[in-house]
């Protein structure tokens, strides 16, 4: 399936009609000989069960990102030798197919366990500010499929979840960055080294820039490991100073040895700097911007969110890897501000013993980005609402690393267990309010109510629940609204204390 010849005599069976699978249905119309949908759920689809799939007539299925690689009809197809494409996978050779436009739009992937979608966000902000029509797209904004086609587009800013990357072979993207890897969906692909297998998968055969977490041991791995294209760099990113071949951060500033920002035009022939080389030598640098003009990403005394400033290195490298003009970019990644639910201040009661901020996070699924929430507050002032669909993870490593920031502890969710074990073992001394998860509607009001009476001046009600959404809540948006709405409706009854 490498030209529109091929498709015109195929019948693609479409898995799932959510917004992948409707994307790839209307891409594929007239691009296809034929089309069957399925889904047990929608009454549109032409099967309402896999049973009634006819294998022998089916030659490519566009499976939706929901269905785990050991799902019944999935096996059943791969017994039959019918080809497994994710949505992901046919964007992919539908834009080599495409003949809406004689320029192939460059693709740049974004994936990791936490940041793809800040980095996605801030990739696009940037490119767009370059005057490039630079959507942020796949697993965050529009169907991967729909804009893949769209000659409107000059480069796809492209996020990849895992299980998106699962059924996804052909990728060899312009530019690439893994932002870091730790355990989340083990339930679903089986083990954190097959998760690391498929996010792997967005280093192979990249083109141009090749970004990489220097301070992930998996991740900088991985990227040693990968196969790139000819002239292909490298690159480093890291909360530390860097070495060569690194963007980094030394003495407030960002500071490039990598090459990327150019020979000294970051800012101004003063922006060389030197630094301590690995073989004891000083070495040369650039001086890109401080790290205070990224007010957005900084906490209100000015110190960085540190998972959020990773994130900005990562984007920047992707944006100058594909181009960009410094400069522009580095203002646009200046007025950048972080999606909602992402280390969000939505209230704040003050006093004049001080104030409580109540911060959402609700973003934070997963342990390793919770545990990058709680390390950027203070140590014992954190009242840390947490629990949820925990997904197969488990949370004693993330509560060890972090118990010193954490004051107290409300548990929601259905799936209870995993996150109680962990704090009666590793913090056993941290008080514990749970809340019954009965009752779905007043959850969030039960679980700030017993945060807030845990809370005192100059602490902070966090919301990073380590934990998928979807037992209690629509999704974590909906989680993160409802926390604000509660803690404004806290902040309202409580006033100064």
């Amino acid at each position: 399936m490498t030209n529109m010849e091929d498709l015109s005599e195929k019948t693609v069976l479409i898995a799932g009609l959510g917004v992948s699978g409707r994307s790839a249905l209307d891409v594929l119309q007239g691009r296809a000989g034929r089309i069957l949908t399925v889904d047990e759920r929608k009454p549109e689809a032409d099967l309402r069960s896999f049973d009634d799939v006819d294998w022998d007539q089916i030659d490519i299925v566009v499976t939706s990102p929901g269905f785990n690689p050991r799902t019944p009809f999935l096996v059943k197809a791969q017994q039959h030798g019918v080809a497994i494409y994710s949505e992901v996978e046919l964007a992919w050779r539908l834009r080599a197919a495409n003949q809406c436009s004689g320029v192939e739009a460059p693709w740049i992937g974004i994936t990791g366990t936490n940041g793809k979608t800040t980095t996605t966000q801030m990739v696009s902000a940037m490119l767009e500010a370059c005057g490039q029509e630079a959507p942020a797209v796949g697993n965050i904004g529009k169907a991967l499929s729909h804009a893949a086609v769209d000659p409107g587009n000059d480069i796809l800013c492209v996020e990849l979840s895992s299980f998106q990357l699962h059924f996804t072979e052909s990728l060899a993207l312009d530019c690439a960055v893994i932002t870091n890897i730790a355990d989340d969906h083990l339930d679903w692909h089986g083990g954190i080294e097959n998760y690391a297998a498929d996010k792997a998968k967005v280093f192979r055969g990249v083109k141009r820039a090749l970004v990489f977490n220097a301070d992930d041991e998996r991740v900088s791995k991985l990227a040693d490991e990968a196969v790139t294209a000819p002239g292909c760099g490298k690159v480093g990113f890291t909360l530390h100073e860097p070495a060569a071949g690194q963007l980094g951060i030394r003495e407030g500033w960002i500071v490039d040895r990598s090459g990327l920002a150019g020979d000294g035009k970051a800012n101004n022939d003063k922006s060389r700097v030197d630094v301590d080389g690995a073989d004891g030598n000083k070495a040369d640098a650039i001086r890109v911007a401080p790290v205070a003009q990224l007010a957005h990403l900084c906490e209100p005394d000015g110190s960085p969110y540190p998972h959020l400033l990773a994130d900005a290195l990562a984007a920047l490298a992707l944006a100058l890897g594909i181009g960009a003009d410094l400069p522009t970019a580095l203002e646009a990644l200046q007025a950048f501000s972080p999606g909602g639910h992402r280390i969000e201040t939505v209230a704040e009661a003050t006093s004049p013993a001080g104030a409580i901020r109540f911060v959402d996070d609700s973003k934070a699924t997963n342990a390793h980005a919770a545990e990058a929430s709680l390390a950027a507050f203070a140590a014992g002032s954190v009242v840390w609402i947490a629990g949820g669909l925990a997904k197969g993870s488990r949370f004693e490593g993330l509560i060890r690393d972090r118990r010193e920031k954490i004051k107290a502890a409300v548990v929601i969710g259905v799936d209870q267990q995993p996150m109680l074990d962990a704090l009666r073992s590793q913090a056993p001394d941290i008080p514990v309010s749970v809340i019954d998860p009965q009752d779905k509607d007043t959850v969030m009001n039960r679980a700030v109510d017993a945060a807030g009476a845990f809370a005192q001046p100059g602490d902070v009600v966090l919301m990073a629940p380590a934990c998928a959404s979807m037992d209690q809540f629509v999704s974590y948006a909906d989680r993160g609204e409802r926390f604000a709405e509660q803690a404004r409706r806290w902040m309202r009854d409580h006033g100064e204390r």
